[in-house]
């Protein structure tokens, strides 16, 4: 039996961990300026919501984020009370 493969498959799936790691990491530090930006800092409450906005699905979560210009931090607080419930 040959180990050479089962050593590349293996490699294999840590880069992609790796990498899906790596995206994650940069979706965070994304919504965390994004709120520091539009918000002034980035306290517990802030950081929250980036994390309830990293689970919603693209179709969800690409609104929101673009309506941070125009929303009050209460306003977006409001929008999302379900996924607050839940975590």
């Amino acid at each position: 039996m040959r180990l050479a493969p089962l050593f590349d498959i293996e490699q294999e799936k840590k880069f992609q961990q790796g990498f899906q790691q790596g995206l994650q990491q940069g979706k965070r530090r994304f919504l965390e300026n994004l709120m520091c930006f539009r918000f002034g800092e980035l306290d517990e409450e802030l950081a929250a919501i980036c994390d309830l906005l990293l689970v919603l699905p693209p179709e969800e979560r690409i609104p929101l984020i673009l309506q941070l210009s125009n929303l009050s931090r209460e306003e977006l607080l409001a929008r999302l009370p379900e996924q607050k419930k839940e975590s």
